[in-house]
Parts: structure tokens; C-alpha cells; sequence
């Protein structure tokens, strides 16, 4: 079986799962039109979730030239919580209930952007791109921010601490319509953009300097990658919140299964894993669990146990 058989496989389970999602459960003799447009906008919010993490850590990986890293090394999932804490913590939750949901995902995803821009620009800067150095500032900013989240946290209203708890798990239950809309328009956008770099992925792939010789102008295009990838996962992130190991989960299934090395396929392979996963675990999460759990948890779950198996995988080549 190739990969082209094994990406269509993977589309047709991932199309079977979303039928699965959208029509069990429904009485068609009730209020259905009602039921069905809550989970068609609940599925096209998974469905972008989804495809951006995963392609954003497909382009990364093969930028990096490491499996194991993916973009929430730029500690963005601990920004979104440091900055939601921090507006409840000035403002009072009130103005974060009451303020306009386009605005405030605009701004965040804004926010979020510049950051991983200025720390891209520092870390690939001269020499300073080796991984150590990468986990390392990861770590440290990591830190910093889920440090001075917890200071404000213990010192709001437990009221207002609620609100932020519950940014800081990733949720599709309560999308907005007019945010999931933008959101839209802004990944449509970006994939564009990013259809004229699609080219060279192959090629850097196999390193700064083969890339190189082969006529890529690498600065020139790394750059633009991350840009890609600093605003598709920020606006993840900004859309259902945080999901720290999907990414590094899926892209490694992708690696897995697909076996090859050309990023049409492994993207496609890597997005449609993450819609199975995603679609599949919101399945287990109403039809089983009752929503007594998060998705989040699940996804973070099997993922940090995942990251353990490569790094233990990993340790033993060294």
C-alpha cells in the first residue's frame, strides 16, 4: 500500500467519524436543524484545530530538524493562559465576558504572534539554533509564564479563577460563531501564502546546507515558515485553547504510517490523524465519558506518554 492509498484511507475514516459526530443521536421528528448547526460549527472548529497544529508541526519539525520538537516550545499555550489571567487580573472577568469576542481573539492572536516572532528572531539568529539551546529558553519563558499566571491566579476572586481554569483546557463545547468565522478566513488566507512555499519543504528537509547548494534561499524562507506556523497555531490556541502534545502526536503517527518523505502527503496524513483523533475522542468524551472529562485531557494524556516513548526511543541511538 502506498501513500497516496494510505492518505485516502485516512480521509475516508476521518469523513466517516465527522457522519458519525454529526448524525447520532439526532431525532429527526424534534428541533434537529437546531442540534445539527451547533455540531457543524463545533466540527469545523475541530476540523481547523486540528489541520493547523498538525501542519504546524509537520513545517516546524522539518525546519528544526527534530521529531520531538514541536511549536509549543515557544511556550504559546502558557502565554494564552498568562494573558487571559492577566486581563481578568487588571480588568475584573467582567470586562473579558463583556468584551467583543472579535476583538479579544484578534488581539490575542496579535499578542501571541509578535512574541513567537521576536523569540524566532533570537533563537535562529547566528549559531544559537541547536536544540539544547531551543528546550532550554522554551523552558525558561515556560516558567516564567505559568509562574506569574499561578501569582495572580492566588490572589483573584476564586469567582474570577474559575473563568480562568476554564481557558486553560481546550474546549469545543462553547465556540463562537463569529470568532470561528474569522478564524477561517485567516487560515484560508494563510494556506495561501504558504501554497508558493510548499515547494521547498522537501528539500529542507535534508538540512540547512544541502538546501543551500540546492539554490534555497534558506533565511528567506525559514522565516516566512515560522511566520506560517507563529500565527496558524496562535490562532489555534486563541480559537479552543490549549492542546500541548496533539501536534508532536500526530505528526509522528503521520511519520509513521505514511512513510515517506514528501510533505504533500505527510501534512495531509498528519492533518487527517489529527481530525480522527480529534473527532474521535469528542465522540468518546459525550457518548461515554458524559463530559465528565475534557478532550484535552485525553489528547494530553496519550501524547505526554507518546513524548516519553520518543525521548526513551531517542536516548537509546545516542
Amino acid at each position: 500500500m502506498n501513500y497516496k492509498q494510505k492518505t485516502w484511507i485516512l480521509a475516508g475514516i476521518s469523513i466517516l467519524l465527522v457522519m458519525a459526530f454529526l448524525f447520532t443521536d439526532i431525532d429527526f421528528g424534534g428541533n434537529w436543524e437546531y442540534i445539527l448547526s451547533r455540531r457543524i460549527n463545533k466540527i469545523l472548529a475541530i476540523v481547523l484545530t486540528g489541520a493547523s497544529i498538525a501542519f504546524s508541526t509537520v513545517v516546524f519539525q522539518t525546519i528544526t530538524q527534530n521529531r520531538i520538537l514541536t511549536p509549543n516550545i515557544m511556550v504559546l499555550d502558557s502565554l494564552y493562559v498568562l494573558i487571559n489571567t492577566l486581563i481578568i487580573f487588571l480588568f475584573g472577568s467582567m470586562t473579558l465576558l463583556t468584551m467583543d469576542q472579535n476583538v479579544q481573539f484578534l488581539m490575542i492572536v496579535v499578542i501571541m504572534v509578535l512574541f513567537s516572532l521576536l523569540l524566532y528572531k533570537f533563537l535562529f539568529k547566528g549559531n544559537n539554533n541547536s536544540i539544547y539551546f531551543l528546550l532550554l529558553v522554551g523552558f525558561i519563558f515556560g516558567t516564567f509564564f505559568d509562574s506569574f499566571s499561578s501569582f495572580m491566579q492566588v490572589l483573584i476572586d476564586p469567582n474570577e479563577f474559575l473563568i480562568v481554569q476554564d481557558r486553560m483546557f481546550a474546549s469545543f463545547n462553547n465556540i463562537n460563531t463569529d470568532v470561528l468565522s474569522i478564524a477561517t478566513v485567516l487560515i484560508i488566507a494563510v494556506s495561501v501564502y504558504f501554497a508558493r512555499l510548499m515547494k521547498y519543504l522537501d528539500v529542507l528537509s535534508l538540512g540547512k546546507d544541502t538546501a543551500v547548494n540546492l539554490g534555497v534561499n534558506f533565511d528567506y524562507v525559514v522565516k516566512r515558515l515560522l511566520i506560517v506556523v507563529s500565527i496558524l497555531i496562535s490562532i489555534s490556541t486563541a480559537l479552543v485553547g490549549p492542546i500541548t502534545f496533539l501536534g508532536l502526536l500526530v505528526a509522528n503517527l503521520s511519520y509513521v504510517f505514511m512513510k515517506t518523505y514528501r510533505h504533500q502527503y505527510l501534512i495531509l496524513g498528519a492533518v487527517f490523524i489529527s481530525i480522527i483523533a480529534l473527532v474521535g475522542g469528542q465522540l468518546i468524551v459525550e457518548r461515554i465519558f458524559h463530559f465528565s472529562t475534557t478532550l484535552s485531557v485525553i489528547i494530553n494524556f496519550v501524547g505526554g506518554i507518546y513524548f516519553i516513548y520518543l525521548l526513551l526511543k531517542e536516548n537509546k541511538k545516542w
